[in-house]
């Protein structure tokens, strides 16, 4: 491991002076990437410097305990080796994290589905209440929201959306731990006798992908105009602008009616196709592995049902690592971060225990 480490210490400093280079900005691209990389061994770097620096006191301490020592100096050494040891123990655990394998899609912007489960205009309201968390999360984040399609009900409640979250590095890193079935349970507010009701709502979470890495041909596609619909929209219901494509080859089916064109909605409902069928890739790759081992976070399957939302108990539940909050009104707006970590530690486990 620590030769490694000094490798990666090596590729690190190469990296900052080439991007200390007077010439470095003539190919804005190439520098770019050479930042991209630069970031991404930074944070494994400093950990690696400040083990480096703990394990030479640490021989320190180990060379003054072989002199002849008085008794209260040889106590006071001692004790000082024990703590040191402690940090090193867990800075060690911390470099095994970070050199565990990167998922290849954690840096990349995200696509984000919500579509109304089982439960009515229930669900449809609720699937609009976890439209809210998302969109405050963004904005606690930095994140730049784009909506790629929308379908609204009367009431206000979500059929389906599919938002862009861009902007920042390391959307989908966090973001993926959200996809699959959100269960709430709640009295809704049309239930007259006070009785608690059960409905769901699916996320999708998938990597946005470009040209480069999934081909698409013309001729696999089937492409329908039609006049969108619902509620919004100075252009609803007034020209046949809506876009649905349907990959045939694959079945999978996207759609866009937000924007004013057919060119416009036939650009984000391809967008919106690269990374459902990017999405569609990755699963038949990972069949195998995933059928003789699950992850200890889930499958990332929407049908899989990840957590419960109890509004009458103010708690929310993931049920893949067992955590409950009793924090409901934070996490419905936007305060995610404390299930989210949790749920990366989780994995992180998981990979080291060789769970994965």
């Amino acid at each position: 491991m620590l030769d490694k480490l000094q490798k990666i210490k090596e590729r690190y400093n190469s990296l900052s002076e080439k991007l200390a280079s007077p010439d470095a900005l003539s190919d804005r691209a190439a520098w770019r990437e050479l930042g991209r990389e630069h970031a991404q061994l930074e944070e494994i770097v400093l950990v690696y410097d400040n083990y480096a620096r703990l394990s030479e006191q640490l021989a320190e301490c180990k060379a003054m305990l072989a002199e002849r020592l008085d008794a209260d100096m040889k106590e006071m050494v001692l004790e000082e080796q024990a703590g040191l040891e402690e940090q090193l123990t867990a800075l060690t655990e911390a470099l095994r994290a970070l050199l565990l394998p990167k998922d290849p899609n954690d840096e990349k912007d995200v696509l984000l589905e919500i579509r109304a489960g089982t439960g009515g205009d229930e669900a449809s309201l609720f699937g609009a209440d976890l439209l809210r968390m998302y969109l405050r999360y963004a904005e606690r984040h930095g994140y730049k929201v784009e909506f790629i399609d929308e379908n609204m009900t009367e009431l206000g409640g979500v059929k389906e959306v599919v938002l862009s979250l861009s902007g920042k590095r390391g959307a989908y890193s966090r973001l993926k731990f959200e996809s699959g079935a959100h269960r709430v349970q709640r009295v809704p507010e049309t239930e007259s006798q006070g009785r608690i009701h059960t409905s769901a709502a699916t996320v999708a979470v998938l990597p946005e992908v470009d040209d480069i890495q999934i081909e698409i041909k013309e001729s696999d596609l089937r492409i329908d105009t039609y006049r969108a619909s619902g509620a919004g929209g100075q252009h609803v219901n007034k020209t046949s602008s809506a876009i649905r494509i349907t990959h045939m080859p694959a079945g999978v089916v996207v759609a866009c009616q937000n924007e004013r064109s057919q060119l416009q909605n036939k650009e984000q409902a391809m967008r919106l196709l690269k990374s459902k069928l990017y999405e569609t890739q990755q699963q038949q790759q990972n069949a195998a592995l995933a059928s003789a081992k699950k992850s200890l976070v889930g499958s990332g399957d929407r049908s899989e049902r990840i957590r419960t939302y109890n509004f009458p108990q103010g708690r929310v539940t993931d049920h893949r690592i067992g955590m409950t909050l009793y924090k409901l009104d934070a996490f419905m707006d936007g305060d995610l971060d404390e299930m989210i970590d949790a749920l990366i530690v989780a994995e992180r486990a998981a990979q080291l225990s060789g769970e994965m």
